[in-house]
């Protein structure tokens, strides 16, 4: 039998039926899903040293458990000091099984690890149901090596939903698991 993540399971079995009842939806083809997770690292300072790049794609790459690319500069910026193609970040875009398995580690593992974690905002929704939230540092997640950073980077994570309203998005991530902060 081919291998399941544990939440694609539970979104079939509990997260379906509780999002039908909630908003009482006709269809199980209208309930919202998640599309993709995606990720990004802006590096401002590899502009002077090649080597954070080449640092934060293995550390992107060690975090979600796929290759890394970077993000390049689209023109010219004299006051920053950066010219058109320069590599100023990292990203990584994460669907399917990788996407399940990201979104299991970062709930369970990561996230209990920020200091003085009071839950995520629930204000990073972008009015069409898709959700970022920013994280201040990357040696949060387990597969990252403290020793061998040599600075600590923060990166925006997206997931991109379905979900046509922020509420119906904001239900589909509490139903995964993500603690928003209680007011």
């Amino acid at each position: 039998m081919a291998y399941i993540p544990r939440l694609k399971e539970k979104y079939q079995k509990e997260v379906v039926p509780a999002l039908m009842s909630q908003f009482s939806y006709k269809n199980h083809m209208q309930v919202p899903k998640m599309t993709k997770i995606c990720l990004n690292q802006g590096l401002g300072i590899a502009n002077t040293d090649r080597k954070f790049i080449d640092n934060g794609l293995n550390e992107m790459t060690l975090i979600t458990g796929q290759k890394a690319v970077p993000t390049k500069s689209k023109k010219d910026i004299s006051n920053f000091k950066l010219r058109k193609g320069n590599a100023i970040g990292v990203r990584v875009t994460l669907r399917g099984e990788r996407m399940y398995e990201f979104l299991d580690r970062l709930v369970a593992v990561a996230l209990p690890r920020v200091r003085d974690f009071r839950g995520v905002n629930d204000k990073g929704f972008d009015g069409r149901g898709n959700y970022t939230v920013g994280i201040t540092e990357q040696i949060i997640f387990p597969e990252i090596d403290i020793d061998k950073v040599t600075k600590i980077n923060g990166l925006d994570i997206t997931f991109v939903t379905t979900a046509r309203t922020d509420r119906e998005a904001l239900a589909l991530l509490k139903e995964f698991g993500i603690p928003f902060k209680t007011r």
